[in-house]
C-alpha cells in the first residue's frame, strides 16, 4: 500500500492502514515531525480508544485500552541502548497478540522480526505526506 495524503485526510488513512495490515506490530520510520505520532493517534481513534494521549518519548511506552483490544504505543527515539527495551519486557508486549505501534524501530534492530509491517512516512511539504506500507 502506497498513499499520499493531506494531513486533514489522517483519518481516513488511519482506517486504510488498518484493513491493509497483515500484522498487529507496526513499525513506524519516518524523520523527526513527519507525523509518526499524529497518524498512531488516529489509528487509536480507529481502533476506538477513548484516549488518545501523547507520544510516550519519556516512558517508552504508553498503553491504551480500545474497543478492538489493548494497544502499545512506544517511542524510541531516547533510548542509548537496545537493552533499555529489554529491561522494561519489550519482548513480552511483543508476545502479547495486543496491537504494537513502534516509533523510532530502528534503535532496536534486533529486536524486529521479519513478520512485523513498516509504515514508512515521507514529508513532501507542511501538509502533504506520503505513506508507505511494506
Amino acid at each position: 500500500m502506497e498513499v499520499t495524503y493531506l494531513l486533514s485526510e489522517i483519518e481516513v488513512v488511519a482506517q486504510k492502514l488498518l484493513a491493509e495490515t497483515n500484522s498487529r506490530t507496526l513499525l513506524f520510520y519516518g524523520e523527526m515531525g513527519a507525523g509518526k505520532t499524529t497518524l498512531i493517534k488516529a489509528l487509536l481513534r480507529a481502533l476506538g480508544a477513548e484516549d488518545t494521549g501523547s507520544s510516550p518519548t519519556f516512558s517508552l511506552v504508553n498503553v491504551y485500552e480500545t474497543e478492538n483490544g489493548t494497544v502499545n504505543h512506544f517511542d524510541f527515539y531516547r533510548i542509548n541502548d537496545e537493552t533499555e527495551a529489554w529491561d522494561m519486557g519489550f519482548e513480552e508486549y511483543l508476545d502479547s497478540g495486543n496491537w504494537n505501534f513502534i516509533e523510532w524501530p530502528q534503535k532496536i534492530e534486533n529486536f524486529v522480526e521479519e513478520g512485523h509491517q513498516k509504515v514508512e512516512i515521507l514529508t513532501l511539504n507542511n501538509e502533504l505526506r506520503k505513506l508507505k506500507l511494506c
